[in-house]
């Protein structure tokens, strides 16, 4: 669901204000005009705001800017989250503080993320001034990050992946992907400078270089030297109280979660304490007191997924679904539909290019169901429970 909701992002923008912006460079309103967008314009990522601009003015370019803000804020919290998560605790708490308590790891992790928040401005800033555009970042990211997609995905569907495998995979893919870049950009284009190195063949040839390879060293050293992991250690995770997991290791526990979710013998030390203050309030005759309700049965009936992860088959039906809607989605969209439009070198006729349009429409409101209306759908018993406990708050009661 996920990719089919985010496919509405390119589908939707490219059938839209892309081939808007191809269809007005000759009016007078377009603000190129009377040139076209250079390639560094279009490379930019400036031809849907110079659509937008061209068809509602000022308005159309504060919309997209909105947007694009959006867009942006939405994926450099989740790269400041996820950096200060692995600094925090695969950095600071496993090797250099393991005893860390659970205030201490917050402030680091703010710590990491105002680090990291200055560092991405800093090469944004160094970017722009060099020259490089978000096609060239497009292209090239690629090859950089391309080593460790196989070691990746290994480590979580291939019991005899090792360390060593996956470490060696990803450093091994990186520098082939290097090398066969700027290989190639010096070959085909006789320098390597910014725009050889942004072309297609050169970043093609990195791509490649990086995956392959990285796939073909992690498999050979783990096979070599295979780690074969027991995934019932995974599986336990969920399975196992707070308080056992608390006794065996303090390395696979979450502090933050004890900070907001007490072992389960705090709780009932806590009910006895309630229980023993009870007594002395006047209570009805033969009228026995309200069950509370714990915070496991709370977390069952507001987290949807809490039953499915306790239960193995019913997280390898998940398993298999995902496969397969992964599967089809990929042959639809990278080989079913663009590879015999551009062997045929199709030309669209009038009603081919209607229901292109009006299928890229659909996709949209289809991508606004499952990020917008769906969440609401699936919160809305937490929404109701929530809404009353305010309400009686409110109330004084």
């Amino acid at each position: 669901m996920g990719g089919i909701a985010w496919f509405a992002i390119p589908f939707g923008f490219s059938t839209t204000l892309g081939l808007v912006a191809v269809a007005l460079t000759d009016n007078t309103v377009f603000p190129t005009y009377p040139n076209v967008p250079s390639k560094s314009d279009i490379s930019s990522g400036l031809a849907a705001a110079y659509a937008a601009s061209a068809l509602l003015g000022t308005s159309g370019a504060v919309a997209l800017l909105i947007v694009l803000f959006m867009a942006v804020t939405s994926c450099a919290s989740a790269e400041l989250i996820a950096v200060s998560s692995l600094l925090t605790f695969d950095v600071y708490k496993t090797y250099l503080k393991p005893s860390a308590s659970p205030s201490s790891l917050i402030f680091v992790s703010h710590v990491c993320i105002g680090i990291f928040g200055l560092t991405m401005s800093l090469f944004a800033v160094i970017w722009n001034v060099i020259g490089i555009d978000l096609g060239w970042l497009f292209l090239v990211m690629g090859l950089v990050i391309g080593g460790a997609v196989f070691p990746a995905a290994f480590t979580v569907t291939w019991a005899k992946q090792s360390k060593a495998g996956a470490i060696s995979g990803c450093l091994a893919g990186l520098a082939a992907g290097l090398i066969a870049w700027l290989v190639t950009a010096k070959q085909y284009f006789g320098e390597i400078s910014v725009a050889s190195t942004g072309q297609e063949y050169a970043t093609l040839a990195g791509n490649m270089a990086a995956v392959f390879t990285g796939a073909i060293v992690t498999i050979v050293v783990s096979l070599i030297k295979p780690q074969n992991f027991d995934w019932e250690v995974t599986r336990a995770m969920n399975s196992k109280p707070v308080q056992e997991l608390v006794a065996e290791t303090t390395e696979g526990v979450d502090p933050i979660r004890h900070v907001h979710d007490p072992p389960k013998h705090s709780r009932a030390a806590d009910d006895e304490k309630e229980k023993e203050d009870s007594d002395d309030i006047a209570t009805p005759p033969n009228e026995p007191l309200a069950p509370r309700a714990s915070l496991d049965d709370a977390e069952s009936q507001f987290n949807p997924e809490a039953d499915l992860e306790e239960h193995p088959t019913k997280l390898r039906g998940a398993f298999i679904t995902a496969c397969i809607a992964s599967f089809v989605l990929t042959f639809i969209m990278d080989f079913l539909v663009p590879i015999p439009m551009f062997l045929s070198h199709y030309v669209l006729s009038r009603g081919f290019f209607t229901a292109w349009i009006v299928i890229s429409f659909l996709w949209v409101f289809v991508s606004t169901g499952i990020s917008v209306i769906l969440p609401l759908v699936e919160t809305s018993g937490f929404v109701r429970q929530f809404a009353r406990s305010v309400a009686k708050d409110i109330r004084k009661k």
